[in-house]
Order: structure tokens, then sequence, then C-alpha cells
């Protein structure tokens, strides 16, 4: 934690407050560790800090969820368990992937209850679980700015590159919604590591629709999250062969990351591998266990570890939901 040239640390959310040399802190488990001088040519002079914001973790609605950039992995874990959902637990499989994604920090209970959400996607690494997670459920990033700027972003298009993403000088990720119609397919996950519990150096996630659309997010294993969508209109089946021309012409050579936790080689073998094995569990019908299952946390596991932290859940009306983002919460 080396940051000599900090000056001051202000309790604000608001993007208005933002100026050269100015960070917004959340969690700060990437913010301390890297230090004031690895964030552009000068050194951080402020720290905004998110910390006051008040934001509620999780808003479930019937259109789906919404995470805020504040919400904990820990607090995000709890998820799936959480009495707020009710019946929309069974009815929104695709919650089975939060678990895995979170378990794939192989964090300390440490990172787990301070590392937040936006900051995961805002550090923009390939390995960022909540990218890979957001993404794959077709997450639409609310990004504040100066001068009461708001737009919208999909999370997919969020990330551009390693340690890259779209955010301009005094943008803000506020929150992620995710969309009921993505929480209601189902899913299968496929990670691999080079080393018992490492970092993830090629992550996966497939997703069936209602419509027989079959979307597969490629993460960790490219330098930006890439998907692929088969099958619509008709729905039809999508075979080895068209999914290998798919991932040909979506992912070249150069789109593959080149770091300690896995080769570029590497990492394009085993994604043409996790994607074939997730093509084939989700062509199968319906409670038809998977032949194989690469790599690890899939299934999830079935009870919270004891460093979880309590949820921080709103539930909103569609019209309550409504009335809030007019004013801009």
């Amino acid at each position: 934690m080396d940051m000599t040239t900090i000056e001051a640390v202000v309790r604000t959310e608001d993007p208005a407050e933002w100026r050269d040399g100015d960070a917004w802190l959340a969690g700060g488990t990437v913010l301390f560790s890297y230090g004031s001088l690895a964030f552009g040519k000068e050194p951080l002079r402020r720290l905004l800090d998110l910390g006051a914001a008040g934001w509620p973790a999780v808003t479930v609605t019937e259109t789906g969820i919404e995470l805020a950039a504040t919400c904990t992995v820990a607090e995000l874990y709890a998820l799936p368990s959480s009495d707020v959902l009710g019946e929309r637990e069974a009815a929104w499989p695709a919650l089975s992937l939060v678990r895995p994604c979170c378990e794939s920090f192989v964090a300390s209970f440490k990172v787990w209850n301070m590392s937040t959400v936006g900051g995961n996607l805002c550090t923009s690494l390939p390995a960022g679980p909540m990218i890979s997670l957001c993404a794959a459920l077709d997450g639409e990033a609310a990004v504040l700015g100066p001068g009461g700027a708001r737009r919208t972003v999909p999370v997919a298009d969020f990330v551009t590159g390693d340690g890259k993403n779209c955010l301009g000088p005094g943008e803000l990720l506020r929150s992620i919604h995710l969309p009921a119609s993505a929480l209601a397919a189902r899913v299968a996950f496929r990670r691999l590591s080079l080393s018992n519990l490492g970092r993830s150096g090629v992550l996966l996630i497939g997703r069936l629709d209602a419509d027989g659309t079959l979307v597969l997010t490629v993460t960790a294993a490219t330098k930006r999250p890439v998907q692929l969508r088969f099958g619509a209109p008709h729905g039809a089946a999508t075979s080895a062969g068209a999914l290998v021309e798919a991932l040909d012409a979506a992912i070249p050579a150069e789109l593959y990351h080149n770091d300690i936790h896995g080769l570029p080689a590497w990492r394009k073998d085993m994604t043409y591998r996790l994607a074939e094995e997730i093509r084939a569990e989700l062509e199968a019908p319906a409670g038809i266990p998977p032949v194989r299952v690469s790599g690890d946390f899939w299934p999830p596991p079935q009870t919270l570890p004891q460093h979880t932290s309590p949820l921080h859940i709103t539930r909103r009306t569609a019209s309550s939901q409504a009335s809030s983002q007019q004013e801009g919460a």
C-alpha cells in the first residue's frame, strides 16, 4: 500500500466532484495494492470514497437483478440462498452461476468481504470473474458522468482490453442490471487454470435462452469478453463444426491473452475444448448430466462459507424502480 501522494479522501458519489488526479475508491483491494503512481503519468492526489454512498447491494425486481457497483463478493455470494428471491430462485436457474464465479476469485476472506463487483469490472483484468458473470448474463452497466450525464453500456462491451475499459475521465460505474430473460435461461460453466485453484486461464459460460438461442461468452482466455450467439431465430441445434467456425471467426490469434497464467496457444486450445463441452451440455435435454466437466467450481457448492456477509437487498416494483432511476439512484 504505497499511497504517499494522496492529499485528501472525499466521501462522495457525485461525478461532479471529480478532478484530475482523482480515483474512485470502492473496496480498494486493487487500488491500494497498485499504489498512487500506477494509474497514469501523474500521481493520484485524492480518493473519492464510495463507502458512504449507501447503495443497496442487490435490488430484485420483476425485470431482473440490479447489482450496485459497491456490492461485495460476499454479498453477491449470499444472493442465491436469500429469502428475498422467493419463487424467483426456481424461475431463474442462471443464479447457479453466481457462486462458481465468486469462487473463481480464489480469494482470502479479507478480499471476499472487501472486493466489489464494480471494482472488478473497472479493473478490467481478463480473469475478472464478475466480468464473466455479468457479460454472460447480458448485463447492462449504468455509468454516471459529470454534469448529470448517464449512459448504459453492455458489460460485454464495457471491457475493451487487458486493464482497459470504456470509462472516460470522471465517469463512475453505478450499477449492473441483469435481465430476467437471461436469468431464466439454462446455463453451463467451465473454468481452467494452470495450477490448483490458480487464477483463471480460461473461463467460459454458456446460456440457452427460451427461444433456443445458444449464447457463449469467452473470458479469461481473451483480453476482453467475446460473446457468440447461435440458433436464433429458428432455434436449430448448433453443430460442433459450426461452433469451431464461429470461434475461428470471432477470436483472432492476437486477442488471446498471454501472461504467466497461460500461453495463448494453451488458452485457445482450452477455449475450444470447454466451448464444445458447454455446447454438448446445453444441447442435451434438461436434466441430463454432462458427459465431461473440465475444471473446477461446477456444479456450485450448496452451502455458504463462514466468511460471507449479510446481504443488503431491496425489493422494488417496476414502478418504484422507474422512479428511482429518474432520481438518479
